[in-house]
């Protein structure tokens, strides 16, 4: 018998990406609004939000960032995340996230802790995801986005991460939020 050629179909999705995490309760977000956030070589007010795994149980896997800017810059700067080791104690100087949530509505809290801003320990690296330029909010600016991370982004206990700057990107104020899944060890 001739063997038939049948084009390929992909399946579709039975649920939306994060359907099964966020009805399993492991997904969180934190939302912070933020005025000039710092470069991330500074690690003094660090921030935007700042996610800060103490736990010794999960591992948090970053999954998206939301960004809503609502004052331009007055100098040219990107966003992107920050991270680093031997965070072993809670960041210093930290300021309260404005919001934070299981987004299993009801959900138990995050075993990791989020902070609007802090002093981190020893960022290591700087990966952009958008661009703030100077022009006024009326022209072709960043807006309100969302931005994919996929779980590039995983923080072990006692290591924090963070959304930050490439220069402290003055008189900038922007909503943002971080959304990540907590994955047992």
């Amino acid at each position: 018998m001739a063997s038939i050629d049948v084009p390929y179909r992909p399946i579709a999705q039975v649920h939306a990406k994060y359907a099964e995490a966020s009805a399993r309760g492991n997904l969180f977000m934190a939302h912070a609004i933020v005025t000039a956030p710092v470069i991330w070589s500074t690690e003094a007010g660090t921030g935007g939000p700042l996610l800060w795994n103490g736990s010794t149980r999960v591992k948090a896997n970053l999954l998206a960032v939301g960004l809503g800017v609502t004052v331009v810059t007055t100098v040219a700067a990107a966003l992107g995340i920050t991270g680093g080791v031997d965070q072993t104690a809670a960041p210093t100087t930290t300021t309260a996230i404005d919001s934070t949530t299981n987004l299993l509505i009801g959900g138990a809290a995050s075993l990791c802790t989020a902070y609007r801003v802090g002093t981190t320990v020893g960022n290591t690296f700087f990966m952009p995801f958008a661009h703030l330029h100077t022009g006024a909010l009326t022209v072709s600016n960043t807006g309100i986005q969302w931005f994919e991370l996929d779980g590039l982004i995983t923080v072990p206990p006692n290591c924090q991460a963070s959304v930050a700057a490439s220069a402290t990107a003055s008189t900038t104020v922007a909503s943002i939020s971080l959304i990540w899944e907590e994955l047992s060890i």
